[in-house]
């Protein structure tokens, strides 16, 4: 039974929104109070911020804004970084269980989803997951990218096909004024990509495009957005989902514009091509060069079905935004279907439905993408959070948390040091925020973000506190 004499002591491993949300419900709970919280996040990049750091598009400031409201949730004092850090080969589950009450894992998704279609293993076949984490600068890709495509497919109709699509797009002096590194910016001043075509399965009331990143597509002076208006086309379940979403009726609104007006001369072509699904990644000597289309039609509810005519479209790359993927996560179920560790309300499982009664692992937890999947919003997330900490909780005051052998903060730097892996901090944080500040007032702009992770780590100073 946990002592409630000293500080609820939580890991959450994984510092990006979903975590510090979790954080942030911990420290907002009564539990706060006499005698308090102390929280432990775990990160394995050397930077924290997860998703809005190595996810969004570097011409979204907006949606990184949110790093502001997150920056307050890390400054409190009861909260502590330890950053550089891996689960599952620097520590486990149950080095954590020596020091904490409790473990919530907000591991999120960085994979791609796989699409089981003929040549998706050509040259020039690409998971969206990979091209997202190239020009946002992750240390543990490749820093080169291969952009000779001059005619280019991104397959999906979500949010990241419309970051990646309009990346590919944009001329690299247009993305300058970002962050992006100077291996990205050099990469996309030689992209040969001059048509982009973005294909959905289904009609304009099936996308999944938000209003706002839909419209900041046609913002580019240099990218002329087409729809063909024989793409326009709704059924009852189509009209049924706009008149009961506003953000549904309000996509396919923009798409019906474009469609009905005069294309324009601006250099480079975004295509928005709808019921048309992915048959086949056409390829030559192992490379792309080509996509076969089957047309679809509604069905009177909103879904689809093949109508057996095939189109072969013209592009030498693919890039395939079908959705992300969570990763196993060691000494954790895994559901590898859906992506996500089984739980109930944030609370672990230890056996799948229809293997007698449900059991939950004890005090293990589980919020963001990694608990219900990688769908929504960022700032679902906070609901995710707050249902996972209402859980632990709950299970506190019933008795059903750990009772740690070392529970002082303490001794969880004594175990680092043992086992000489060296972490980052908060205040390394700051004093790398400040030097890819000072990189970007050389060059006129707000920060350029560094790459490697060793640049990362000694622009941290971790040795300082």
């Amino acid at each position: 039974m946990t002592d409630q004499t000293r500080p609820l002591r939580v890991a959450i491993v994984g510092a990006g929104p979903a975590g510090i949300y979790a954080a942030d419900a911990l420290m907002k709970s009564d539990t706060a109070q006499d005698p308090g919280v102390s929280i432990d996040l775990y990160e394995r990049m050397p930077a924290p911020f997860g998703l809005i750091r190595y996810g969004v598009a570097p011409d979204h400031p907006r949606i990184k804004g949110i790093i502001t409201a997150l920056h307050k949730v890390l400054d409190k004092p009861n909260i502590r970084l330890l950053g550089n850090l891996d689960y599952g080969t620097d520590f486990t589950l149950d080095d954590l269980n020596r020091f904490y009450d409790a473990v919530i894992f907000s591991t999120g998704a960085n994979a791609d989803r796989a699409l089981n279609i003929p040549g998706v293993d050509l040259d020039g076949s690409y998971g969206a997951a990979d091209f997202v984490s190239w020009y946002d600068g992750h240390p543990d890709v490749p820093r080169e990218w291969p952009l000779e495509a001059e005619k280019v497919a991104v397959l999906g109709v979500g949010n990241v096909a419309l970051d990646v699509a309009r990346v590919l797009a944009k001329t690299g002096d247009e993305l300058l004024p970002t962050e992006i590194p100077p291996n990205v910016y050099e990469g996309l001043r030689n992209n040969k990509a001059v048509e982009v075509h973005v294909f959905g399965r289904r009609g304009p009331a099936q996308a999944k495009f938000t209003p706002l990143e839909l419209r900041e597509l046609d913002h580019s002076p240099t990218i002329e957005v087409i729809v063909d208006p024989e793409d326009i086309d709704y059924d009852e379940g189509s009209e049924h989902a706009r008149r009961t979403s506003k953000q549904v009726d309000m996509v396919a609104n923009t798409l019906q514009d474009w469609a009905i007006r005069d294309v324009g001369n601006r250099p480079h072509k975004l295509f928005l091509h709808f019921f048309e699904s992915p048959h086949e990644i056409l390829g030559e000597d192992g490379k792309v060069v080509g996509l076969r289309t089957e047309r679809t039609e509604l069905d009177g509810t909103g879904n689809v079905r093949g109508t057996g005519k095939y189109r072969d479209w013209d592009v030498q790359a693919v890039y395939r935004a079908v959705g992300y993927l969570s990763q196993n996560i060691a000494q954790l179920p895994f559901d590898e279907q859906a992506g996500t560790v089984p739980n109930e309300a944030g609370r672990v499982l230890e056996n799948e439905a229809g293997d007698g009664p449900q059991r939950f692992m004890p005090h293990t937890y589980v919020t963001g993408w990694i608990k219900r999947g990688p769908v929504g919003l960022i700032g679902h997330t906070k609901g995710d959070a707050n249902e996972t900490v209402a859980n632990l909780l709950e299970d506190r005051s019933a008795g059903r948390l750990n009772t740690p052998e070392e529970p002082s903060e303490d001794a969880v730097v004594k175990f680092l040091e043992g086992k000489q892996l060296p972490y980052t901090t908060w205040q390394g944080w700051y004093r790398l925020d400040a030097h890819e500040r000072s990189l970007g007032e050389a060059e006129g702009r707000e920060r350029v973000k560094v790459v490697e992770r060793e640049d990362m780590f000694r622009a941290s100073e971790p040795h300082k506190a």
